[in-house]
């Protein structure tokens, strides 16, 4: 039931991979994949993307104090449903370590009964305020955009047409994407986390947990409030297509490790869009922890980081590829520190 009242404020935040990317969280193993590059198919529906071969995936970022050393490895989304992973790399680092940190991430737990009393007060909470529709709230240019692309991905879907933008922004991106034969890199994460849980590590989780004492406001405030969030349905929009039919090459450059073809995709513009949307409005202007929580979730991963250096000859951790590259990330802060990062060769 807890898990009820979190996608309300963190639906654009630190797991959930941004489309442009990818969900929020780099290193392996042996991953793999060459990916067939396919041409979208005429009619409504893109033809589906097909991994062909394995082949040795993207390689570890190494952060380091002296022989200490913290194994990142970079998750990567979305990518073809069949994409087949190869761990030889990363079993074996896993394998070495004594502890595995998982990605900076934010949580609210209101309790059982709590959460029960919540429940009518989440009634809505995806709705625009007023009954307004996205032609209500939508430039009349970006609306004429939606309605082509709802016709194409979301035929059957009328009720996503009361949904705020952001959330509007969610659903048809999922819709594209599984037209495509793409999905989030959760699968490959799981993989992954069951290595790290064969072997035993010791799990140490950088979640930070929103204060939930004043809940039933926070929702009352966020439903009668007006998001500005236009702006992410449109940036979604207007990179949607071309993302699907590049994902092929973008997945095929993570799985040989290209870091410089990596380097050129656009991780921050949806994402700005859409968090900056939500964490910017009023809605959450009398509870600062809230707009903070990222930042928080982050100081809280690279003490974590920090103390694993010093105590472990090896730690592994899993981040996602725009957080390892962010300038102003949790890697970023560790160089800043004096710690030696090194990338894959």
């Amino acid at each position: 039931m807890s898990k009820l009242v979190v996608p309300v404020f963190c639906i654009c935040m630190l797991a959930a991979p941004a489309w442009a990317q990818s969900e929020d969280v780099a290193v392996p193993a042996q991953a793999a994949a060459d990916v067939v590059d396919t041409a979208a198919a005429a009619g409504p529906a893109p033809e589906q993307i097909h991994v062909v071969a394995q082949r040795p995936g993207p390689g570890l970022w190494k952060v380091s104090k002296g022989e200490h050393v913290l194994w990142v490895f970079g998750m990567y989304g979305p990518v073809p449903k069949d994409m087949q992973w190869r761990s030889h790399e990363v079993e074996n680092v896993i394998r070495n370590s004594q502890e595995y940190l998982s990605a900076p991430s934010a949580s609210a737990n209101p309790g059982f009964f709590k959460s029960i009393t919540l429940l009518p007060s989440l009634i809505g909470v995806r709705k625009n305020p007023d009954g307004a529709t996205l032609r209500d709230v939508m430039p009349a240019e970006d609306y004429a955009r939606w309605s082509t692309l709802k016709a194409k991905y979301l035929p059957e879907n009328d009720d996503v047409e009361r949904e705020r933008p952001i959330f509007a922004a969610q659903v048809l991106s999922n819709a594209a994407r599984k037209q495509a034969g793409l999905i989030d890199s959760h699968v490959l994460r799981k993989q992954v986390v069951e290595l790290v849980k064969k072997a035993k590590l010791k799990e140490t989780s950088s979640t930070f947990e929103l204060p939930m004492d004043n809940a039933r406001a926070v929702l009352k405030n966020f439903k009668k409030s007006t998001l500005g969030d236009a702006a992410c349905l449109a940036r979604t929009m207007a990179t949607l297509e071309q993302d699907i039919e590049a994902a092929s090459q973008r997945a095929n450059a993570w799985a040989k490790g290209d870091l410089d073809a990596m380097r050129k995709l656009d991780f921050t513009t949806r994402e700005e869009a859409c968090f900056g949307a939500l964490m910017n409005s009023a809605a959450f202007d009398a509870e600062p922890e809230f707009k903070n929580m990222k930042a928080r979730a982050e100081a809280m991963w690279i003490a974590s980081a920090e103390r694993a250096l010093e105590a472990n000859a090896s730690t592994f951790a899993m981040l996602r590829v725009d957080e390892i590259f962010d300038p102003k990330g949790v890697i970023a802060a560790l160089a800043a520190k004096g710690y030696t990062v090194e990338q894959p060769d």
